[in-house]
């Protein structure tokens, strides 16, 4: 059975924007208000982070019950990782996510500047120099059969799609409008010589758009 690169969960307003303008330590998605943009996951039974009964079923539980069925490897940019730009200062900065990152597989960071790879938990960082292609090789090598998770930001999803290396995409889209920062499309529409697609509206406000290739 092929491997797949999967898109999984990525939440963009309803003008296309993945993040705001101007990230930094604290707004890692810019001006962009994360918890408006994610709320409809947070409110779930199966959300991870979740620290006390409840929450909702249905449509939106389902999602982010999928977000790591059958994954074996995640992609990351650098931009997602962390705020730095350019040269590494130091290598004390590992990550947003504290001793225990979510993703219990390898991440692969694309970045020029390479630093060495470290394990936090059951979770160790890879950083890489290299194209999209090449990315992809290493990480489904590290997958060992299973799919591989492309984690965004937007740029770094953007240069899979242009490398037409995405098979799968789920894009949960919010009410939230930006206006302005990193987008993801300025319609779904744009792709939909390659991909096809249906739109699931959702009880929370948010629409899923599933993207499956031609």
């Amino acid at each position: 059975m092929a491997q797949l690169l999967r898109v999984q969960n990525f939440n963009v307003s309803r003008d296309g924007f993945g993040a705001g303008e101007h990230q930094s330590l604290e707004n890692p998605f810019g001006y962009a208000d994360p918890e408006k943009l994610f709320a409809w996951a947070g409110a779930t039974a199966s959300w991870p982070m979740r620290t006390d009964p409840g929450g909702s079923r249905g449509l939106d539980d389902y999602f982010t019950r999928d977000f790591a069925r059958n994954i074996g490897a995640e992609i990351m940019g650098r931009n997602k990782f962390g705020p730095q730009r350019g040269a590494w200062h130091d290598h004390d900065w590992r990550g947003w996510w504290g001793a225990e990152p979510p993703f219990h597989t390898p991440v692969f960071v694309m970045t020029h500047y390479k630093r060495p790879s470290f394990t936090l938990s059951d979770t160790t960082f890879h950083f890489i120099d290299g194209d999209p292609a090449t990315v992809l090789e290493r990480a489904r090598e590290a997958a060992q059969g299973k799919d591989v998770r492309l984690g965004g930001g937007v740029t770094t999803i953007r240069q899979f799609l242009d490398a037409d290396l995405v098979d799968t995409m789920h894009v949960a889209v919010s009410q939230v409008r930006l206006g302005s920062g990193v987008r993801l499309w300025e319609s779904p529409d744009e792709l939909l010589d390659r991909f096809h697609l249906d739109v699931v509206p959702s009880p929370s406000g948010v629409t899923h758009h599933l993207f499956w290739r031609r």
